[in-house]
């Protein structure tokens, strides 16, 4: 497989005199190697976007990792994309690349940071490369409240603004604190305490179902923009105070608003669900159950 020769120390200066790839010939290099498993065209794929993996891998020098390490981290993440890539999705391999390249960095970081993995969902990654971060915001605005220091309220803050549990902030911060812990002992203070062997099991989906889930909301949302757009002003209005806003109006307020029946609201409502289903219809006859 053309996987090899990327741990070489001049990779760098290698990296920067590859060529710059269109679509086109991503599209073609990756069927090549999916259909004929062409390893020139892997080969040449890889070698197009080292530089990316490169300037990735500069990213997370502030972790104390060798640079080579991170830069052949970054390499095993490039390779994971190009041999999994599907060229009929419709994404441009950088974007599908930058998740398998982003994963495999912080994997290993993390992996070097203690021979006690802190947990690896994507939350917990959250954590780890975001928490010195937020805190600090955290503390600036409290500072500019004229509000006093309070560790347990800082947490809270963090948790909330992050969307984790409380234990996951204290965890994270009693790891990136410098203590080593045994995998039973308790992460922290609490009857709900969890322990750290609860931390290893990662049930976050894989790079490849992310990009794919979010390629895919991203040409949702495409295709609903469209579809409101072939609306007239009043109808598109009745749609997102109906169905884009938490506790969607009812008929009988609009019509009000609007000088109408209720049934005149219903009906200039389902006449627009019509024309957005017909235009949803012609992308993908899978999205109309978001009509339903």
């Amino acid at each position: 497989m053309a996987l090899d020769g990327y741990t070489d120390l001049n990779v760098s200066r290698q990296a920067m005199k590859a060529e710059l790839l269109d679509a086109e010939t991503e599209i073609r290099l990756a069927r090549a190697w999916r259909d004929r498993r062409d390893e020139r065209a892997l080969h040449r794929l890889i070698t197009a976007y080292m530089r990316l993996a490169i300037s990735m891998a500069a990213r997370f020098r502030r972790y104390g990792a060798p640079m080579n390490d991170l830069i052949q981290e970054a390499s095993l993440g490039l390779m994971k994309a190009a041999d999994k890539f599907d060229p009929d999705r419709g994404v441009r391999f950088s974007t599908y690349a930058v998740w398998w390249i982003k994963a495999s960095i912080q994997d290993y970081v993390m992996r070097k940071w203690s021979m006690v993995r802190t947990g690896s969902t994507s939350s917990q990654k959250a954590l780890f490369f975001n928490l010195r971060r937020v805190q600090a915001k955290l503390e600036r605005e409290a500072g500019d409240r004229g509000e006093p220091s309070n560790r347990h309220l800082l947490r809270e803050r963090v948790a909330t603004e992050m969307g984790v549990p409380l234990a996951d902030v204290e965890m994270m911060e009693g790891r990136l604190s410098g203590s080593d812990y045994s995998l039973n002992a308790v992460q922290s203070a609490g009857q709900d305490g969890r322990e750290w062997i609860e931390a290893l099991e990662d049930e976050s989906p894989q790079a490849a179902e992310a990009v794919e889930v979010a390629h895919d909301a991203e040409l949702l949302r495409g295709w609903l923009w469209r579809a409101l757009q072939g609306l007239s002003a009043r109808e598109r209005y009745i749609v997102a105070e109906r169905k884009l806003k938490d506790g969607g109006r009812t008929l009988e307020s609009l019509g009000v608003e609007l000088g109408l029946s209720k049934e005149r609201v219903r009906q200039l409502e389902a006449s627009a669900f019509a024309k957005m289903r017909a235009s949803l219809e012609s992308q993908s006859p899978e999205v109309v159950h978001f009509l339903a």
